[in-house]
């Protein structure tokens, strides 16, 4: 009776007990989380295809990972410590709009990364960064191989045969069509690769074309 006593007193002392970090592995943590977090935010901010990129939103994606290893960090060592923890954290409400669905992927995975670096599996965290972000590279290649564009011609009917066989040949999708007497307008989408300026110049040196606009837009598949 008295040995099961003292094993559970042995066992409760060792989940209060708070293990002692030293500064190396705290430097090693937070080195670990910064470099995954620059990592995750090169990425992000050069294959970003969103309306607008936000700079303020590539700096929580390092804060993020560097502030969640520092809360590992604390409530690894201290089982107590670490149920108080995340009774405090369930207060915490954001409510600021996420624009872009891809940004929450980047914000769990900057999560991810901070917990892995904060829990010390540096190997897992490092190479759990570079795995993701080339799968995501792969993807990202694979679906936007050619450039979606929006391209708008104003012209006059003279120059609509000329303009059918200048056109001929590429894929396009009439999106609307505007006619006022002489004149018409229409809207067409198309994949480019790089022949976009040669496009323009082309179209623009046809008889009867008063206007040639082409707008690059992210088309969502």
């Amino acid at each position: 009776m008295n040995s099961i006593k003292n094993i559970l007193n042995e066992s409760m002392q060792q989940l209060g007990m708070i293990d002692s970090l030293s500064i190396e592995t705290v430097g090693a943590a937070m080195g670990v989380a910064f470099l995954c977090s620059v990592l995750i935010y090169l990425v992000y901010r050069y294959f970003y295809t969103g309306v607008s990129y936000s700079a303020k939103f590539g700096m929580l994606l390092i804060m993020l990972t560097m502030v969640t290893a520092f809360i590992i960090l604390c409530i690894s060592t201290n089982l107590v410590l670490s149920l108080g923890m995340v009774g405090a954290l369930s207060i915490v409400r954001f409510r600021a709009a996420v624009k872009e669905p891809l940004d929450v992927g980047f914000l769990f995975f900057a999560i991810a990364a901070g917990l892995t670096a904060g829990a010390r599996l540096y190997v897992v965290a490092v190479s759990g960064t570079i795995i993701i972000n080339l799968i995501f590279i792969l993807c990202y290649l694979a679906i936007n191989k050619n450039s979606a564009y929006l391209l708008v011609i104003r012209h006059t009917q003279e120059a609509l045969e000329e303009l059918e066989a200048a056109l001929e040949g590429r894929h396009l999708k009439l999106k609307s069509k505007i006619r006022n007497g002489d004149i018409s307008e229409e809207t067409y989408a198309l994949s480019l690769k790089s022949d976009s300026e040669e496009l323009v110049d082309m179209l623009s040196s046809i008889n009867g074309v008063e206007n040639v606009v082409l707008v690059q837009y992210h088309q969502e598949a």
